[in-house]
């Protein structure tokens, strides 16, 4: 397993990551990932009317359209998260736009939600065979702006919320122009109650977490927090990736463009989990930023989450992180 590890780190980033969720599949579409997969001990939770496998889950990004749902949730993951998807398809940014900084456990991306649109996620979701919480994370489209974009939500909401388990409203990608005004006051609230508005028309049931960004000061998380809890939104995801790369010692990387995950990233979104803690002690959150070992997972659950997320981990040390982290 270490071989293949090396392997993929000497490849381009994103035919890496293809490579190696592709070989995820073929070797559960061959019934043998069992032999490659850890084996882990499974500690059921009880959420939000959910019951998971154990706490640690797979962060938007890793999966966008749900083409590996089968094969990742083999691995042993408590649940699972795909998306962030859009009404359509797009291709994103230009590239290179994915960079592997692997001497601080740190990736950097400027995707811009590429992905294959909403309607080949939700075949995904149809036909697959897991048995675990699948949660669906959507965006909106990079050209939509105002009530556009409001509509993209709605539209992905409409189409996913009777296979989701739970529901993710996307607002803290840094790489679509202009969506973190979202976390802004006027269009916080008109979000907010839009989606709401739908979901109680739709007679949803499922939790609903907005996804927020860890460079909001305590000022705006503290209004975030009111807002969703004046809504019928069950909690939050804290957090998205981080503008802020000069977290990262190396200066090389300081002046890219783009979201920076990974262990840099792991103090910073620990601070807005602790601080939503304080602020509302019984709100719902999931934490995701910089988890790579036992003890930044066990830091994030001590930090107030009550699921962990992982994505740059994941990326950096292959299947055998859930292993290091859960057993």
């Amino acid at each position: 397993m270490k071989l293949v590890l090396q392997f993929f780190q000497k490849l381009p980033e994103e035919l890496a990551h293809s490579i190696a969720l592709k070989s995820l599949k073929i070797l559960y579409s061959l019934n043998i990932l069992s032999f490659f997969a850890p084996k882990i001990k499974q500690n059921k939770f009880q959420f939000l009317g959910m019951e998971f496998k154990n706490r640690l889950g797979t962060a938007a990004g890793l999966d966008k359209n749900g083409d590996y749902i089968d094969a990742l949730g083999a691995l042993g993951f408590g649940f699972l998260e795909v998306g962030t998807s859009t009404p359509l398809p797009q291709s994103g940014n230009a590239k290179p736009r994915l960079f592997r900084v692997f001497s601080e456990n740190a990736i950097i991306n400027r995707m811009g939600f590429n992905n294959k649109g909403i309607d080949h996620l939700v075949r995904n979701l149809k036909k697959a065979k897991y048995n675990g919480i699948i949660g669906v994370n959507i965006g909106a489209n990079k050209e939509s702006t105002d009530q556009t974009r409001i509509d993209d939500y709605l539209t992905c909401f409409k189409k996913v919320y009777k296979y989701a388990d739970y529901i993710v409203v996307n607002i803290s990608s840094p790489n679509t122009e202009n969506l973190r005004d979202l976390h802004n006051s006027d269009q916080l609230t008109q979000l907010l109650n839009s989606i709401s508005d739908l979901s109680k028309t739709l007679l949803n049931t499922k939790p609903i977490f907005l996804k927020i960004s860890p460079d909001e000061n305590e000022s705006s998380i503290r209004r975030i927090v009111k807002e969703v809890e004046d809504s019928i939104f069950s909690g939050l995801i804290a957090t998205n990736t981080t503008v802020d790369k000069t977290l990262l010692i190396d200066k090389t990387y300081h002046e890219f463009e783009g979201g920076l995950s990974g262990m840099p990233l792991h103090n910073k979104s620990n601070e807005k989990l602790e601080l939503i803690r304080a602020i509302n002690k019984d709100m719902p959150l999931i934490g995701v930023g910089g988890v790579i070992d036992n003890d930044s997972y066990n830091k994030k659950l001590k930090c107030g989450a009550d699921l962990v997320q992982i994505y740059t981990g994941f990326i950096i040390k292959g299947p055998k992180i859930l292993s290091e982290i859960l057993n």
